[in-house]
């Protein structure tokens, strides 16, 4: 086992606890904001996760998939933000 392999092992365990403690905030947030938030970080973290194994792989065949998943991250956060916005201007 190489350097570049222990690095990329150290990736994925960081990357593991990042998503860890993300998904434990997603559970405790105490809003709706804080909940769209850690879904946004989940799915930034996913990207990260899939880049690291694109780059272990030595394979850039998941460039699509990481375009896709950040463009679909990206989309669900604003339209969750502008529907928590929308009810809370309701309420008002």
């Amino acid at each position: 086992m190489n350097v570049l392999e222990h690095v990329y092992t150290a990736t994925f365990a960081l990357l593991a606890l990042a998503v860890l403690f993300t998904l434990l905030r997603l559970v405790r947030g105490p809003s709706v904001l804080d909940r769209i938030v850690c879904l946004n970080t989940i799915s930034v973290l996913l990207v990260s996760v899939i880049a690291v194994e694109a780059a272990a792989r030595g394979d850039a065949a998941y460039i699509g998939l990481m375009v896709s998943i950040a463009l679909l991250g990206f989309v669900a956060t604003v339209t969750a933000v502008r529907f928590a916005e929308r009810r809370a201007h309701d309420r008002d």
